[in-house]
């Protein structure tokens, strides 16, 4: 082997080396730039989120808290509700049936299960409404701490309560009241 053919091998070699590290590096580039990416993305999509959240538009009304106080049955007399349906208050100290109920449920129950951290969804149709109730059903099966009846008398056909928390309206809205039920659902209010 001659000066010259060992000092190309050499030449060669150091080539090879050299090219691969430019490989190398192209690779550790291109994997830092699609950690960039994703973390980009991911930043962008969280801020997008994040901005939705905070810019939703809260459509329900708050009331000043009337306690926990506890009462032996719905037919005791007790001061008034601050709100129709009842947010807080006087209750009994039993929960009405989670769950979807063809008659409505009375008032005193219903602050319980609000306490408890259930979100209860009424409706109001003198006139009948089986597609109202058919997707307020869909939505309502979805929760485990929700109650889904029927309240005669309101003033719109539509009601959510939660403790302290009220929305009313007349169309079915399945995004608003989503967006209810989970600002809400799941919250215990029991004094501490």
């Amino acid at each position: 082997m001659t000066k010259e053919s060992k000092r190309q091998r050499k030449q060669e070699a150091k080539a090879r080396r050299a090219e691969e590290r430019r490989r190398g590096e192209r690779r550790r580039q291109s994997t830092r730039l699609a950690f960039a990416a994703v973390l980009l993305l991911g930043l962008g999509y969280g801020g997008y989120w994040a901005y939705g959240r905070i810019t939703a538009r809260v459509t329900w009304q708050e009331f000043p808290s009337l306690g926990n106080a506890h009462i032996s049955s719905p037919s005791v007399p007790h001061i008034p509700y601050n709100s129709d349906p009842p947010t807080s208050g006087p209750h009994t100290s039993y929960l009405a049936k989670w769950g979807i109920h063809d008659r409505p449920v009375p008032k005193e129950e219903q602050v319980h299960n609000l306490e408890d951290g259930g979100v209860i969804i009424q409706y109001n149709c003198p006139d009948g409404c089986p597609e109202l109730v058919e997707k307020l059903k869909a939505v309502a099966q979805r929760y485990d701490r929700l109650i889904l009846a029927p309240y005669p008398g309101m003033d719109k056909r539509i009601v959510l309560t939660a403790w302290r928390r009220l929305d009313k309206f007349d169309e079915f809205d399945e995004q608003r009241i989503v967006r209810f039920i989970d600002a809400h659902i799941g919250i215990d209010h029991h004094p501490r």
